[in-house]
Formats: C-alpha cells, structure tokens, sequence
C-alpha cells in the first residue's frame, strides 16, 4: 500500500518544476500530450503527474488552486505545503490514484542494494548509478 503522505512528497518536486518551468501557461501546456517529448525530463515528469492529478474531478479544484499559488510564488514555503496536502488528501481518497502516480515516478518498481565498505548507490531522474563491493538492481 502507498503511503500518501510520502507519495505527495515525491510528487511535489516534478508539479513545482512544471510549475516553475510554464508559469501561467502551465495549464495548456500539461493538456498537450505531444509536448512531452520535448520537455526537460523532471518538467516532463512533473507535466504527466499533474495531468493525472487534474484527471480526479473530486480534487481538481484544491490541486489547481495549490498550483496557482506556487505558480505565484515558487519560492512560498507554504503554497509547496498546500500542493502536497492537496496530493496527500487526492491519493489518500482514491488508491487507483496512488498507484498511478507512484507508476509515473522515476525509477517506479527499481530498488537498489549496494553494501560493502567501498558501496554508494543513487537512484536519480536519468536512472540508476549504483557502485561497490556487492551491488544489486532489482525492477
């Protein structure tokens, strides 16, 4: 089962970037699909998950206007906050949601296990990086 609360905050990073990215054009832009392609690939992330956000009529209106005050201002501490308790109550009311978001995520589905004395392993938006003694990447 996914955790809402831990869901909204790794979605909140690729929503702000779309944000961030379009400004008040970011409402066309995450309707067009063929756009995607050619999207920076956190912007492009960010574009898909808001566009499932904005798909659940129940919680359109508090996730639009979450994004409006982030589009406002990006750096507000408490407009991000508001977007992800806006997530957390969308995938907290609607499990088909939440796994649909942690589908879109990055690395969805890939653990990485790196131990031993000289180990480090890293999972980023471009992939995975993993080095060490005893490294294992399981999808």
């Amino acid at each position: 089962m996914v955790d809402p609360a831990e869901l909204a905050r790794d979605v909140v990073p690729y929503v702000s970037a779309v944000a961030g990215a379009y400004g008040r054009a970011l409402w066309e832009k995450v309707q067009d699909e063929s756009a995607d392609s050619a999207a920076e690939a956190t912007v492009g992330v960010g574009r898909r998950l808001l566009r499932r956000l904005l798909g659940r009529g129940e919680s359109r209106p508090g996730v639009e206007r979450a994004v409006g005050d982030l589009i406002d201002d990006p750096g507000d501490e408490d407009a991000v906050a508001a977007l992800r308790l806006q997530i957390r109550k969308a995938v907290a009311a609607d499990p088909g949601l939440a796994a649909d978001l942690a589908g879109l995520l990055p690395g969805a589905g890939t653990t990485v296990i790196a131990s031993g004395e000289r180990s480090v392993a890293a999972q980023t938006v471009s992939g995975v990086v993993a080095t060490g003694d005893n490294v294992r990447i399981q999808r």
